[in-house]
């Protein structure tokens, strides 16, 4: 059983999924985010694979942006050696604040460009 806000979320994320989709020369760049920890993995929707991912998990105990600032920086690491220069950033129905936009800022410091 989902909540009003879990619906409103998917019900984003479905809008903006019609819009944004990764290929195989500019994947798509989606970002999870759970109430204590943050995900984030490159995807090719043309072939359905996750081509580089990176999460908070295993971090040492920081404060949750520069978590997610530093999962950005290392998903943008990976995506580089991977030969990935340009994404397209998927929110995943998330406002664009917080830990999201530290996500995408620290692609951005990594290197991706989006």
């Amino acid at each position: 059983m989902t909540t009003k806000k879990e619906q409103r979320r998917l019900k984003i994320k479905c809008r903006v999924r019609n819009k944004v989709s990764g290929t195989a020369q500019c994947p798509r760049l989606s970002v999870f985010r759970s109430n204590k920890q943050i995900y984030a993995q490159i995807i090719n929707d043309e072939t359905a694979s996750t081509l580089v991912a990176a999460s908070s998990l295993g971090m040492e105990k920081m404060p949750k942006k520069e978590q997610a600032a530093q999962v950005g920086e290392a998903v943008a690491k990976k995506a580089l050696e991977a030969g990935i220069s340009s994404v397209v950033f998927d929110r995943n129905g998330y406002l664009y604040h917080g830990r999201v936009k530290e996500v995408a800022d620290g692609a951005r410091k990594g290197g991706l460009k989006f």
